[in-house]
């Protein structure tokens, strides 16, 4: 072989070495490129799995610190609508207040006995508290008429003790009204929220 063909045999040796050199480079870098894509998600992935294992693990130390609250929530909302108890305690907190006589204590209408898909009775005249799950509340409407009205006084004693009242924790809507000759006494209609876990 003489000098001439040597010598373009190494020009070709050595292109095709750079293009396989290149292509090698161009490949790898391909590969890596993948690899560390695949990585990057697999520790996001390991990063959430051990943040919701820490979530669970501090909400299970929560739920056993506040097993009790738990306990003494249920003991404190009352369990049932029970009626004629919540008119006893208003009328009771009245009397207390120096309040006489109530001209009406009423509650929402009833669908109790009217066939309806809602298949749960003890739900009727409730409306659902949003953002807590299976608790509701029962408006219950108190009126004072003005043939017998009040001093004011006593008035917010009747308040500051239906919203200490474990039936009746919440007054959501006043309507006062002042007497024409004695302008210290008022009449009054409220609606009391009555919250009710059953």
């Amino acid at each position: 072989m003489d000098a001439k063909k040597l010598h373009y045999l190494l020009i070709v040796t050595a292109v095709l070495l750079c293009v396989g050199l290149v292509s090698s480079g161009i490949i790898a870098n391909q590969i890596l490129t993948n690899k560390s894509t695949e990585l990057s998600k697999l520790k996001a992935e390991s990063q959430v799995t051990n943040t919701l294992q820490d979530t669970l693990r501090q909400n299970k130390i929560d739920i056993a610190n506040y097993s009790e609250l738990n306990t003494i929530a249920e003991a404190i909302v009352p369990q049932d609508k029970n009626q004629a108890q919540a008119v006893g305690e208003i009328v009771k907190i009245a009397k207390e207040s120096g309040i006489g006589t109530l001209t009406s204590i009423t509650f929402p209408a009833s669908n109790l006995g009217v066939s309806s898909t809602n298949t749960n009775n003890t739900l009727t005249q409730l409306t659902p508290v949003s953002g807590i799950a299976g608790v509701y509340i029962l408006p219950i409407t108190v009126t004072l008429d003005s043939s017998q009205t009040v001093p004011y006084s006593q008035f917010i004693t009747f308040l500051n003790k239906l919203e200490n009242n474990r039936r009746t924790s919440q007054v959501s809507e006043i309507n006062i009204q002042p007497d024409a000759t004695r302008p210290n006494n008022v009449s009054f209609t409220l609606t009391v929220n009555e919250y009710i876990k059953p």
